[in-house]
């Protein structure tokens, strides 16, 4: 119980410190004119409040991640708190913080177009593909997944999985084409606000019913044995660093009226998604009898969506349990629409389409859409393995690409350089090893996986040491 408290009180501290520190490094200048004000369109561009940002940005970032996941990467044990907490406060926070924060320096762009400002046109055409596929990726299982309870909970009497699936693609493609505050900036702080205070309330029973929540330790608990590292560093993704994460916040960087509340929205967003992630690691590993072996039963026979339900209807009652179920259905569908947008966004700035006019979004949503249905019809359940890996190699673009900046911009780069090699460390240690990777043993996976990472620090380095600033765009 105590390991559990502190962490929860480091990342709070985490916040008002190192994440002041990582505002100062980059520069906040509040008279500066904000995107969401110099290009306002009323679509994608459109000034907001900073809470109403902040409940938005943390229900993009956050879906399902921090709850399943947090879940799966309790199954190794307590050591899952030092991840959480150390990715939230030193890779994640900074990533999030970044990832908006460069958008809104260069008029609101996304990622893929951050990423070749400062790692070339080549990088930039990558990011392009390797962010579209992966939003629609998401978009694509985010309909199926929540149709397939909808239906089983056969709400309005409709128990048909067809049925659902096109309820929720209408509902995906008026999110994608409406301007953003007519749909997503209206439900999407309630959701958000709901996410938090099931969280809350499942943090605070677990204190005043005195679970025992083991203190941290090195110990792999693993029933399966699975490796630690990187595994345990890629199942945690959403509670600690997310590549997802840098598609979103260019889409709240559109938004946001002034600087000075870059760090409340994207690196507070990640502070607070950490806290939901470890709520959830300490009650999946305390609840069940037996500790971990239980729920590792538990999962296996219903997954994390069982144990979600089980958890809460046992602390917070028959209503939690209902609600909790329904916050495993809103929250995947809050981030397949915001998956789509952003998937239209990318490719608008790729080609650089203006979207203020409907037609123009349409021209972009119908394809996209059209391929997202299809991939319903098809099941690519192994292809969507790889999602674990290129979600966190797109986390690590991402710090490499602030590395540069911050090197070009003759600011302390270490900030992002040294989780950019940790992350580097971690993706290609993963895919030698994994199953859908090339299944290596831990004798050769964990030495090339380490050597990949020196070669690029080295080569980072090399390239961009003594390099002249670059200057910003308003």
């Amino acid at each position: 119980m105590v390991s559990f408290l502190i962490s929860i009180v480091v990342l709070v501290v985490g916040y008002f410190t190192y994440g002041a520190f990582v505002e100062k490094v980059f520069g906040v200048e509040e008279e500066r004119t904000t995107p969401a004000v110099e290009l306002e369109d009323g679509v994608d561009f459109l000034p907001l409040s900073w809470g109403r940002i902040f409940l938005i940005q943390f229900l993009n970032i956050a879906g399902l991640g921090p709850i399943f996941g947090a879940i799966m990467g309790a199954l190794f044990g307590p050591a899952a708190f030092i991840w959480i907490v150390l990715g939230s406060i030193f890779a994640g926070g900074v990533h999030d913080f970044f990832s908006g924060m460069l958008s809104i320096r260069h008029q609101g762009k996304s990622i893929s177009e951050i990423v070749g400002i400062y790692l070339g046109e080549n990088a930039r055409k990558i990011m392009v593909v390797f962010s579209v596929v992966l939003l629609i990726l998401v978009g694509t299982v985010f309909m199926t997944g929540p149709a397939t309870l909808l239906a089983n909970l056969e709400l309005g009497g409709l128990s048909s999985v067809t049925m659902w699936l096109g309820i929720i693609i209408v509902y995906y493609f008026l999110a994608t084409i409406l301007p953003v505050d007519k749909i997503i900036g209206r439900i999407y702080p309630l959701f958000g606000a709901a996410l938090l205070i099931m969280a809350v309330g499942i943090g605070s029973m677990l204190v005043i019913k005195g679970y025992n929540i083991p203190e941290i330790q090195l110990t792999n608990m693993h029933p399966k044995s699975l490796e630690v590292w990187p595994m345990l560093f890629v199942t945690i993704a959403c509670g600690a660093i997310s590549g997802f994460h840098a598609t979103q916040s260019p889409m709240m960087a559109r938004c946001l009226p002034n600087e000075k509340y870059g760090r409340r929205v994207f690196y507070g967003s990640m502070i607070a998604e950490g806290i939901i992630a470890l709520i959830w690691a300490a009650a999946a590993m305390t609840f069940f009898d037996g500790g971990i072996l239980g729920l590792n039963e538990a999962v296996a026979n219903g997954g994390p969506a069982a144990v979600v339900k089980t958890i809460s209807s046992s602390l917070l009652g028959t209503v939690g349990g209902v609600l909790a179920m329904l916050g495993v259905i809103a929250a995947p569908i809050t981030s397949g629409d915001t998956a789509f947008r952003s998937a239209r966004l990318v490719i608008a700035d790729a080609v650089n389409f203006k979207q203020g006019e409907t037609k123009n979004r349409l021209m972009l949503a119908f394809p996209i859409f059209a391929v997202g249905f299809l991939l319903t019809r098809i099941d690519f359940s192994v292809i969507w393995r790889y999602f674990a890996w290129s979600n966190q190699t797109l986390a690590m673009i991402v710090l490499w690409a602030t590395a540069a900046y911050l090197i070009k911009n003759e600011k302390l780069h270490w900030i992002a350089t040294i989780p950019a090699t940790f992350m580097t460390a971690v993706s290609s240690t993963y895919i030698l090893q994994a199953p859908e990777g090339f299944k290596l043993p831990t004798t050769i996976s964990y030495p090339v996986g380490i050597v990949v990472a020196i070669v690029a620090i080295t080569v980072f380095m090399k390239k961009f040491s003594g390099g002249v600033a670059q200057t910003e765009t308003n």
